[in-house]
C-alpha cells in the first residue's frame, strides 16, 4: 500500500501555529467583534453539549468547538442578502453569520421560537433575514444548492454570493466535484470553504484519501485556491475577503481549505478518543493548543487592549448563552396543527 502525501505540512501539526495570530491590518472593533462570535459560538455549543449529557436535548448534535474561526472569518465579508448553506456541523456558521442564539437554543430543544420552529433540531437550522439559507445533515447535499445561489445571483445582477460550508469527508461525494466543475464553467459568484479537521466520522484522512490537502480538487478545475490555518481567523478572513470579493466582481468561484480539529467527536459531547487509529487523548490535548480563541485574544492583549476588558467580553458571551438555554426552557412547544404548514410552500407564497 503507498504511503498517502502529507501535503499539508504544518498546517496539520497541532504542535505549530500555537501563537498568537498576526492581526496585521485588523482594527480593533472588527478583531473584537471576531473575538465575541467565536465565544459565543464556543458557549452555546457548550451549553447544548450539556442540555445532551442531561438528557434535555434528544436531536443529534455535531459541534464545531475548536472550528469556531473558519466561520467568523468567512462571515466577516458576506451580507445579509448572500446565500449561505451549512452541513450538520453548523451551529457556528448559523451564529456567525448573524443567527440568533435564542433561535438557535429553542430549536434544537423543539420549541416554536426556534430558528426552524422546533421542526429541525440542530441539523436543520434556517436564518434567511441574515444569508444563511439552511443546513442539512446529507453529506455534501448542500454544496449544489450554494452553486444554485451562485447562479441565481449571476442572473439577476445582485453581486451576492453562494457559499458552501462542508467537510472534508464530504470531498469524497460525487456532487462537490460535479459542482466545482459547474462553478468553473460557469465563472459563478460562489465560494466553496472545506473546514478540513482531519477526520471524516470517525476515520482519518490518511486512511481515505492519497492525500491530506482537499484543495488540489478545486485547483483540478482552475479555480483560485487558498490552504490556511483554520484556527487563525484573522487569517481566513483575509483570504475570504479576497475570494468573495473576486466572486462579486464576476471573476467566478473560490475555494478556501481551512486546516482545522474539532475538539469534541462525530456526534455529541464526547471527545471520541475510543475510536479511529489515531485520535488519542494526546492529540486532542495537543489540539487545544492551538485554539483559535485563545490565539486571537493574546494578539489583542499584546497590542494593548486590557485583558480585564477582553475577559469581560468573554463573559459576556457565556452570559448570553446560559440566558439564551434558559428561554429556551421556558418556550412554547409548536402546535400540532403546525404539523405540515412548513413542508410544502402555497401557492404564491415564497419558500
Amino acid at each position: 500500500m503507498n504511503q498517502p502525501l502529507k501535503q499539508l505540512g504544518a498546517l496539520a501539526d497541532p504542535a505549530a501555529f500555537r501563537g498568537p495570530v498576526d492581526l496585521q491590518n485588523t482594527p480593533d472593533a472588527t478583531a473584537l467583534d471576531m473575538l465575541e462570535r467565536m465565544a459565543l459560538i464556543r458557549r452555546a455549543e457548550e451549553q447544548i453539549a450539556d442540555m445532551v449529557e442531561a438528557g434535555e436535548v434528544n436531536c443529534p448534535c455535531h459541534f464545531a468547538i475548536g472550528q469556531e474561526a473558519t466561520a467568523v472569518g468567512v462571515a466577516a465579508h458576506l451580507r445579509p442578502t448572500d446565500r449561505g448553506f451549512g452541513a450538520h456541523r453548523s451551529h457556528s456558521h448559523y451564529l456567525a453569520s448573524g443567527g440568533s442564539v435564542d433561535k438557535l437554543m429553542a430549536e434544537v430543544l423543539g420549541r416554536d421560537t426556534g430558528a426552524s420552529r422546533g421542526m429541525g433540531g440542530s441539523m436543520h437550522l434556517y436564518g434567511a433575514d441574515t444569508g444563511f439559507a439552511g443546513s442539512v445533515p446529507i453529506v455534501a447535499g448542500t454544496v449544489p444548492l450554494a452553486v444554485g445561489a451562485g447562479l441565481a445571483a449571476k442572473l439577476d445582477g445582485s453581486g451576492d454570493v453562494g457559499v458552501a460550508y462542508f467537510g472534508d469527508g464530504a470531498c469524497e461525494e460525487g456532487v462537490v466535484h460535479e459542482s466545482l466543475n459547474l462553478a468553473a464553467i460557469m465563472q459563478l459568484p460562489v465560494l466553496f470553504v472545506v473546514e478540513n479537521n482531519l477526520y471524516s466520522s470517525h476515520l482519518d484522512i490518511h486512511l481515505r484519501q492519497p492525500s491530506d490537502r482537499v484543495a488540489r480538487f478545486a485547483e483540478s478545475h482552475g479555480i483560485a485556491t487558498h490552504v490556511v490555518d483554520g484556527n487563525d481567523v484573522v487569517e481566513v478572513a483575509r483570504v475570504a475577503g479576497e475570494l468573495i470579493g473576486r466572486a462579486r466582481a464576476g471573476e467566478g468561484p473560490g475555494f478556501i481549505e481551512a486546516v482545522t480539529y474539532r475538539w469534541r467527536g462525530h456526534v455529541g459531547p464526547d471527545e471520541n478518543i475510543d475510536v479511529g487509529l489515531r485520535r488519542s487523548a494526546e492529540e486532542v490535548a495537543a489540539w487545544k493548543k492551538r485554539d483559535p480563541i485563545a490565539r486571537l485574544r493574546a494578539a489583542l492583549e499584546a497590542r494593548g487592549l486590557a485583558a480585564s476588558d477582553l475577559d469581560a467580553r468573554l463573559d459576556a458571551a457565556e452570559t448570553a448563552a446560559k440566558a439564551a438555554r434558559a428561554k429556551g426552557y421556558d418556550a412554547p412547544w409548536p402546535p400540532q396543527s403546525a404539523l405540515l404548514d412548513h413542508v410544502y410552500a402555497g401557492r404564491g407564497e415564497a419558500i
